[in-house]
């Protein structure tokens, strides 16, 4: 019996897929990672055990394992592997909401906009909000901690993940965590899973905090004919109260969704600043406090927008990312940096791009200093894509240059994972592989992901005590 029909054997028929135009579509996620290969199958699971019928299969042929959930990561963190398995959960979709507790227990295929919902239901709110919210699931931004819009105040996936359930490299499905919003009994393995990317284990099933429905955010809008001068009115507001979302968009990004959506926005202004307030005192002191910020650093116009353009705003922010990428493929950037240095970024990056003479949007989850350059390539230009890769590294250089991350909240996955030692250094990598080896030591899970395919840690050695 070959190892592929053990697999058949030992899972329902539906579940283990090998038609080319399934392992096709699993190919890749969001990233587009050119360097993706072709599993030999994938496995469509629908319950904990059937994840870990294929960890036991695959550990015990050697086969490497990519875990995937709806494939709209941004860093090639499901990129397939020649002769792998894809293990996915977009089948897993079950919710549970306990009011109760405000918690939600939820399989890690539910779409992030989906649990919203059930959540509402209850009178109750899931605060993390990817812009991909309506596509993205639940297991895909634990994997990377994702953040969203609204996270500069509420927090981002992991500050609302109680309890995961996982499956490990050998099989074994442990659950750390649980309904509790304290508990610090033993070392904090719901804080090691979440954010690592399939590379740890494969999370199954996610116990989720909730909390109460927030009011309607009021929306506070600055015009900027500098981008420097947004920045510094980003800073500002941001120290001066804890606003609910505090959004970035550059001219590039403002036009590509005008063209979208045809809303009237300023195609001539050099930076548009959204900002969100929970604020419904009658004399909006956070509001005033927002207007201040945004005017005293050289708004050309601030003003609140109400009613349908207020909900027309933050549309324009979460479509920018699909409005940019219709001039061509992106290479898709999370760089963060402390707010002070916000400006220098954004002007770094205007640099990079006339530098390499390459089109890059910027957008931003500003109030945390989480941002997005959208480096975008011509698929049909191979001169402009090598200026764009360059573009793209030299963008993560300057971060780190600049005492920032690489990844604030898409994660490190493949297409990232040569910057990561620039930034966390030797130490943490050889610290970050011991904890891989033992997890995993046959480097089964997501090969490549994080740490290179390779990173092994070296074995210890005995030092001679002096006499």
């Amino acid at each position: 019996m070959d190892a592929l029909t053990e697999l058949r054997r030992d899972l329902p028929e539906s579940i283990v897929q090998t038609d080319p135009e399934v392992l096709q579509a699993h190919r890749r996620d969001r990233a587009l990672d050119p360097a993706a290969g072709t599993a030999i199958a994938v496995v469509l699971a629908e319950s904990t055990e059937h994840v870990q019928t294929a960890v036991r299969w695959a550990g015990k042929h050697r086969v490497p394992i990519v875990p995937r959930g709806l494939g709209s990561g941004l860093s090639g963190g499901a990129t397939a592997l020649d002769g792998g398995l894809v293990v996915s959960t977009e089948r897993m979709r079950a919710v549970r909401i306990d009011p109760g507790t405000a918690t939600a227990v939820v399989q890690p295929g539910v779409i992030n906009a989906d649990l919203k919902g059930a959540a509402a239901e209850h009178g109750l709110w899931y605060p993390p909000d990817p812009a991909s919210f309506t596509f993205c699931s639940i297991g895909g931004n634990i994997a990377t901690n994702a953040g969203g819009l609204c996270c500069v105040k509420y927090g981002v996936t992991g500050d609302y993940v109680l309890g995961l359930e996982v499956v490990l490299a050998d099989g074994r499905a442990i659950t750390v965590g649980g309904p509790r919003i304290k508990d610090v009994a033993g070392l904090d393995l719901v804080g090691l899973f979440v954010g690592s990317e399939g590379t740890l284990g494969i999370i199954t099933e996610a116990t989720l905090r909730l909390l109460p429905q927030p009011p309607r955010a009021r929306i506070v809008v600055g015009w900027f004919d500098d981008s420097g001068a947004a920045a510094a009115a980003v800073h500002a507001a941001a120290r001066s109260i804890r606003p609910s979302m505090l959004e970035y968009m550059d001219q590039l990004a403002v036009n590509c969704v005008e063209d979208e959506l045809g809303l009237g926005l300023d195609r001539s202004a050099a930076a548009l600043v959204i900002a969100g307030t929970d604020d419904q005192h009658p004399d909006g002191p956070e509001v005033t406090a927002l207007l201040t910020a945004l005017t005293e650093h050289g708004a050309t116009d601030a003003h609140e927008a109400v009613g349908e353009m207020a909900e027309n705003f933050v549309h324009a922010r979460r479509l920018a990312i699909p409005a940019v990428e219709r001039l061509g493929h992106l290479l898709l950037e999370d760089v963060g940096v402390a707010l002070p240095r916000l400006g220098e970024l954004i002007e770094g990056v205007q640099q990079i791009a006339r530098d390499r003479d390459v089109p890059i949007a910027f957008i931003a989850h500003a109030g945390d200093g989480n941002t997005h350059p959208l480096v975008v390539v011509d698929p049909t230009d191979p001169a402009q894509r090598a200026r764009a890769e360059t573009a793209y590294g030299e963008i993560m250089d300057l971060a780190i240059d600049l005492g920032g991350t690489i990844t604030g909240e898409h994660g490190v996955g493949r297409l990232k994972q040569p910057w990561l030692a620039a930034q966390v250094g030797a130490d943490v990598l050889e610290v970050s592989a011991r904890i891989k080896a033992a997890l995993d030591p046959d480097q089964i899970l997501n090969p490549g992901v994080i740490l290179a395919a390779d990173a092994t840690p070296p074995t210890p050695t005995t030092k001679e005590t002096p006499r």
